[in-house]
């Protein structure tokens, strides 16, 4: 299936600017986000409890919270809706105090006279336990962008290796950004789309960067980068965008009917694959020309490789045949 054209190229380099302004305000404003706003942790990583309640009518939400606050484990609890008017979620912060009691049974004494309700969930995250969960989350991020930086220096070359780490950091600063500004509770689950998002660009980056190396190679005729780089990205236009569509419908789908469990996850999602093709086309290719990449030069070393290749090859025959 073909959405653009085959015998037309697009000029994606003649509008870089445009888009690397566009992105550069887009992460500025993400990390001012992070910065003075920060991130809404929740007790996976910041540490306490949560009690997931269910009514079997629509609930008074200032009831509950009036009758919470006559309570001492309660007392500065939190409680919101939870994906219905009949379902809600009490948040509140542990302590070693509150670790040793039984919470389940303090919550239905506590919500005693509220309704007719039943404790579908609790879940208790000590402060420590959070806090070496957000430490390791954090390595993983780190040790993951180190390997992808690792991998594609070998497979490609160094400056396709830093412009694929850095369109990867304006990806997950944009997501980090979206998921501070909407105050959506940072848990594992996130970190966990965080990392798929890293996998998802670089998939999409690399196929881009493969078709731009055989560019290099095929198109000769072309003695500029910023031509390869049109030509490249318009062969893989169309493969690039029905991925994007088809991942992007099912995580909407998710998104819209897969309950509020994970409303955070699949929205995490959402705006990483919108940022991840986006940065594919527009971002990593055009920092390969920032970079001061040299095609000339590139296609000197992919001669003389091959070059190398052959002489090998010639003696391994030799070799084979007696003659040495």
């Amino acid at each position: 299936m073909e959405f653009f054209r085959t015998d037309k190229v697009y000029d994606f380099m003649g509008k870089a600017k445009y888009f690397m302004t566009l992105s550069l305000i887009l992460v500025l404003a993400s990390w001012a986000l992070l910065f003075f706003k920060g991130l809404n942790f929740g007790i996976d990583f910041a540490g306490g409890t949560i009690v997931q309640v269910r009514y079997d009518k629509p609930v008074d939400l200032a009831m509950i919270r009036s009758a919470l606050k006559k309570s001492e484990v309660f007392k500065d609890a939190s409680v919101t809706l939870f994906g219905s008017d009949r379902e809600i979620v009490i948040r509140i912060k542990s302590s070693s105090k509150n670790l040793k009691k039984d919470i389940g049974d303090e919550a239905r004494a506590a919500l005693a006279g509220t309704g007719h309700f039943e404790i579908r969930r609790v879940d208790m995250v000590g402060p420590k336990v959070g806090s070496e969960l957000r430490e390791k989350g954090l390595m993983a991020m780190v040790i993951a962008i180190l390997g992808i930086l690792i991998y594609v220096s070998i497979r490609f070359e160094w400056r396709f290796a830093l412009a694929s780490v850095l369109a990867l950091v304006h990806d997950v600063s944009i997501a980090l950004g979206a998921i501070s500004l909407f105050s959506i509770p940072v848990n594992l689950d996130i970190l966990a789309a965080i990392l798929t998002i890293l996998g998802y660009s670089l998939n999409d980056t690399i196929i881009v960067f493969d078709r731009i190396r055989e560019g290099i190679v095929e198109s000769v005729k072309l003695r500029k980068l910023d031509e390869v780089i049109n030509e490249s990205i318009t062969k893989t236009l169309s493969r690039t965008t029905l991925t994007s569509l088809t991942t992007f419908f099912v995580v909407l789908t998710l998104y819209l009917f897969g309950g509020e469990i994970i409303k955070g996850f699949s929205f995490t999602l959402l705006i990483g694959i919108i940022v991840g093709t986006y940065s594919s086309i527009f971002i990593a290719s055009p920092l390969l020309a920032i970079l001061g990449f040299d095609l000339e030069e590139y296609r000197k070393k992919l001669a003389e490789k091959k070059k190398r290749q052959a002489e090998k090859e010639r003696m391994r025959a030799m070799y084979e045949q007696g003659m040495v």
